[in-house]
């Protein structure tokens, strides 16, 4: 019963922290149709951002905040290269991608002593000051706290994301998803949807890539291997398996990735290999892949908001 218990509590502690991201990627993927791939560079700036900003002294509430801004900046120069420079939006990601990986190995090496990784283990995080201190560290005899908290702050982000999408710039940003002509025929330019969606979906990722440094206690490069298949993922598993359901297309993206985060964690308790990890990951995005074909064909759209 307790290795139940222990599977069930960190399947939901990283379930909501990467639910995060993927409600970034779904803005990107599902909303705009634009396969980004600088998620996998963005998660880790917003670590490593976090990281460093924590190690300096600064709140590690207000690094949250910093961590979206420095994804968001990111997410501009990403649209910025498809909407003024013409270029596809695969190449964009790969552009800011691999640029990233230096800019966050020269952000490591600049104000971490040289060292490639981060750490600040007995430094102050979201889950040990301000409100995350008025949360109970343990409930029967379980410490909680990071889930409670992962939760919290994964349910504003739906909520805050879901207000937004009914606002004016959110209803232009779901339209240029589904038709770039008519918002253009409603003389508005699409591209600045594209550029604010991108914003918002890099935001995101290293939003999570900040809950995710904090609650490790260090950050590095490498945890953003793999990122945009999970994000990905999580997002087709919710838009899927709930398309019935009466839940918003956001709420199923949390879902889905607790969902994908629950067969990783069942694998690797039974014994899977961590070597085997990625392989795992690449196949359930694939059988996630065939499962949406069959019963809906079409991947979700911002219609299911």
């Amino acid at each position: 019963m307790d290795i139940f218990l222990n599977i069930c509590k960190v399947t939901l502690e990283e379930g909501f922290m990467y639910a995060i991201m993927a409600l970034g990627v779904y803005i990107t993927y599902s909303i705009l149709d634009f396969p980004d791939l600088s998620v996998d560079g963005t998660m880790p700036m917003g670590a490593i951002v976090t990281a460093v900003l924590i190690l300096a002294g600064v709140d590690p509430w207000l690094c949250l905040g910093l961590s979206f801004a420095a994804g968001a900046l990111a997410g501009c120069v990403t649209g910025l290269l498809h909407v003024k420079l013409r270029i596809r939006p695969l190449l964009c990601g790969i552009l800011v991608y691999t640029a990233l990986l230096s800019i966050n190995l020269v952000i490591l090496f600049a104000f971490n002593g040289g060292a490639s990784v981060a750490s600040f283990f007995r430094k102050p995080t979201i889950f040990s000051t301000f409100l995350g201190a008025l949360i109970p560290e343990y409930v029967g005899g379980m410490y909680l706290r990071t889930m409670l908290v992962s939760l919290v702050v994964a349910v504003v982000c739906k909520l805050l994301l879901d207000v937004f999408l009914k606002t004016k710039s959110g209803l232009l940003l779901r339209a240029t998803g589904n038709n770039e002509k008519y918002v253009t025929l409603l003389s508005r330019d699409p591209g600045n949807s594209k550029i604010l969606g991108l914003a918002l979906g890099n935001g995101f990722a290293a939003l999570a890539g900040s809950v995710i440094a904090q609650s490790k206690g260090s950050a590095d490069q490498q945890m953003g291997v793999g990122m945009v298949v999970l994000g990905l993922a999580s997002v087709i598993i919710g838009l899927s398996v709930f398309k019935k359901s009466r839940l918003k297309a956001t709420t199923m993206v949390i879902l889905g990735s607790v969902a994908y985060k629950a067969v990783l964690t069942v694998a690797l308790g039974l014994g899977l290999p961590t070597e085997y990890l990625k392989l795992l990951m690449a196949l359930l995005f694939t059988l996630a892949l065939v499962f949406s074909g069959r019963i809906g064909g079409k991947k979700g759209r911002a219609s299911e908001c």
